[in-house]
């Protein structure tokens, strides 16, 4: 460490106000917010900042059926996201809103400068209109047929079977999912960012560390594709900006969320009185993170630095992404309760118990990680309360009881203590990578040693011989101190119990360094619990009542995030009997199941159909983890013609259900169905 403090801003992606945050984007609020919170620890200046995602088509839409305004909306779930976050210990140091006169200002700045620079073209293209609904359509409320594979329900900018991007207007036999018409072309003039006029800065951008060497690999793949021009307005109506000269039009959404972070911080500097502009200037010596999910690196690591680097502004330092969640090794699920949002879990757990556990888990990289329940509550009962808190049980009440509340004068065994100052600066280096399940472990294996010292040590025989009163008082003396270090390098993580602990050891508010020095000749409280641990009964009541909140859920009247007003997509035109009979549905058991290599989103299956085994790639990677298939029985496709794919040839096609992403589920026939039987 630098004995000069830090300026660190530090940002997590703004969540959509549209629905309520759930046990998922919790991941990547409480990663950020235990990074943030030990640089403060470690004495730098951080700031860290987010706001509400509050514009676009679907919040309009969910505004229209409940018959409120879209500010109305936005500002209600504004204040259920803010309590949530709180109730999670998430500390912001500024929550705003994309819907504010800063990004208001922003947004039209970074628009102007970069339209002065010559990166703004507009051009007449074809759009998809809807005629029923009288709205120019997204490309996310339109599905049809891909282009490229003719995979069926496809969005319309790109294929979750085969990957392939395109434009909406490509889409074959294309729908709209506001009112199921068929969408009709219309002439519109839009606006677009020259994003490839920055496209050897971003190569060489993206290869200088600031992110993560996997998201840097898919980044490569759209650079050498070369960047198209990036579409940023929309037609009325629209909510959000108006487009400065141009009426009728507005920015898209994904313009104007990550100036959100600007906007947010210009909000924190007006009320602390900071220069913003020594901060978000190119030559600024401050430092800038993002926090993010790896679903949208290509808005953060293409399009937003070019965009700040056009109009002037520092680009980020890195760009850090996250996986998504499991939860028992499944996609959470509302039909089994693991849909669970922030505050069904806060009427019924400890929000510190899912802070430690996410920790536990999380390292520096994408991979998705998973909350299994079992695990979940044993290691929350045995590291936090069966290690951690013990300590302070097992020995403050000696001290309490028979030396009047008051710590040895001296450390006579300093062993342990000097063992937690070198466990600390490795503890640090893992904080810093965002290697915090290493960070757990090191703690973990401290506080191991510490109860085995207090083993060792017997204080509850020891004090049965008065002459051995000294040595009790020394040892419980030791053993507090190294609780104390405990909780100081716990604090990041565990906010709340650090600061019950700092009450009982009668503490200010404890820094990094402040473990280094012994607490010696020192007044405790007398100890009350600080953790309780987890009973099975209170995780089954909070999937009981996951369920019933999923089940009582209104339909959302807006199209929620598959697209998709009703939840359920129209049903396509009708086909006659003669053509559905020629359809050959065989049973298959999956043989194989490996992920594509530089596919996101496709499996390929090896399927066993009776007389033969076939290979198929199917777009189901969002739900399923390849050796979960391994010896299912589903049911396929079987006289699809071969289509040629970039990755092989698939000889069929899986049946699945689900608005897409990791709502999928594959069919299977009931009991008895062998491979090779063909459905009728």
């Amino acid at each position: 460490m630098s004995s000069e403090a830090r300026k660190i801003l530090v940002t997590s992606a703004l969540p959509y106000a549209n629905g309520p945050i759930h046990i998922g984007h919790l991941v990547e609020y409480i990663q950020t917010d235990i990074w943030a919170r030990f640089q403060k620890l470690q004495g730098n200046r951080c700031v860290y900042v987010c706001a509400d995602d509050a514009h676009g088509t679907p919040i309009m839409l969910r505004a229209q059926a409940e018959g409120i305004t879209p500010e109305e909306l936005i500002a209600r779930v504004k204040t259920e996201h803010e309590r949530d976050f709180a109730g999670f210990h998430i500390g912001f140091d500024n929550y705003h809103s994309t819907h504010s006169e800063e990004n208001r200002h922003f947004a039209e700045y970074i628009y102007r400068k970069l339209k002065e620079g010559g990166h703004i073209a507009v051009r007449t293209i074809e759009q998809a209109y809807d005629p029923e609904a009288k709205m120019f359509l997204p490309d996310r409320f339109i599905k049809g047929e891909c282009p490229k594979c003719g995979a069926k329900d496809q969005y319309g900018d790109n294929c979750e079977v085969c990957g392939a991007t395109y434009d909406p207007t490509e889409l074959k036999q294309p729908y709209s999912v506001v009112s199921g018409a068929q969408p009709v072309l219309k002439e519109s003039e839009q606006y677009f960012f020259k994003v490839g006029d920055f496209a050897d800065l971003l190569k060489q951008w993206t290869r200088a560390g600031h992110i993560q060497t996997e998201i840097a690999n898919k980044m490569d793949e759209w650079l050498e594709e070369g960047l198209r021009d990036w579409d940023i307005s929309r037609n009325a109506p629209y909510f959000g900006f108006e487009i400065p000269g141009a009426p009728g039009k507005y920015f898209y959404v994904w313009m104007d969320a990550p100036i959100g972070y600007l906007a947010s911080f210009r909000n924190w500097c007006a009320r602390s009185g900071e220069d913003f502009d020594a901060w978000w200037k190119p030559d600024s010596d401050a430092e800038l993170y993002h926090f993010i999910g790896k679903d949208i690196a290509r808005f953060h690591t293409l399009f937003f630095p070019a965009m700040l680097h056009g109009a002037g502004f520092r680009m980020p330092t890195a760009v850090y992404c996250h996986g998504f969640l499991t939860v028992d090794g499944q996609k959470m699920s509302k039909s089994r309760g693991t849909f669970i949002s922030a505050r069904t879990y806060l009427q019924h757990l400890n929000p510190e118990y899912l802070r430690y556990y996410y920790a536990a888990k999380l390292g520096p990289g994408i991979d998705d990680i998973d909350l299994n329940l079992e695990d979940f509550q044993a290691r929350v009962n045995a590291d936090l309360v069966g290690k951690v808190v013990n300590i302070a049980s097992r020995t403050a009440g000696f001290i309490v009881k028979k030396f009047g509340g008051r710590l040895s004068d001296r450390l006579g065994d300093d062993s342990l203590h000097r063992e937690g100052i070198a466990t600390a600066e490795r503890v640090a280096e893992a904080y810093e990578r965002r290697e915090y399940g290493r960070a757990m472990r090191e703690i973990m294996t401290l506080a191991d040693r510490i109860n085995q010292y207090i083993d060792e040590q017997e204080p509850w025989v020891r004090i049965k011989d008065e002459n051995q009163h000294p040595s009790v008082q020394d040892s419980c003396t030791v053993g507090l101190n190294g609780f104390r270090q405990l909780i100081i390098l716990l604090k990041p993580v565990l906010p709340a119990l650090a600061e019950q602990a700092e009450a009982f050891l009668q503490l200010s508010d404890q820094r990094w360094d402040d473990l280094r020095e012994p607490l010696v000749n020192h007044e405790i409280q007398r100890f009350r619990p600080l953790m309780t641990r987890i009973e099975k009964e209170k995780i089954d009541a909070m999937i009981e009542a996951s369920k019933e909140a999923n089940a009582q859920e209104p339909a959302k009247a807006s199209a929620p995030a598959d697209g998709s007003a009703s939840g359920i997509e129209p049903i396509a035109e009708q086909i006659d009997f003669e053509d559905f009979i020629k359809v050959d549905l065989r049973v298959a058991r999956i043989v194989r199941a490996e992920a594509v290599e530089k596919a996101d989103k496709l499996l390929r299956l090896t399927l066993d159909i009776g007389s033969e085994q076939r290979q198929v790639f199917a777009g189901i990677k969002s739900a399923y983890r390849p050796e979960d298939l391994e010896g299912r029985i589903t049911v396929m496709v079987a006289n699809l013609a071969p289509r040629k794919m970039r990755f092989g040839v698939s000889e069929g096609m899986v049946l699945a259900a689900g608005p897409g992403g990791k709502d999928i589920y594959l069919l299977s026939p009931d009991e008895g169905a062998t491979p090779g039987m063909r459905i009728k």
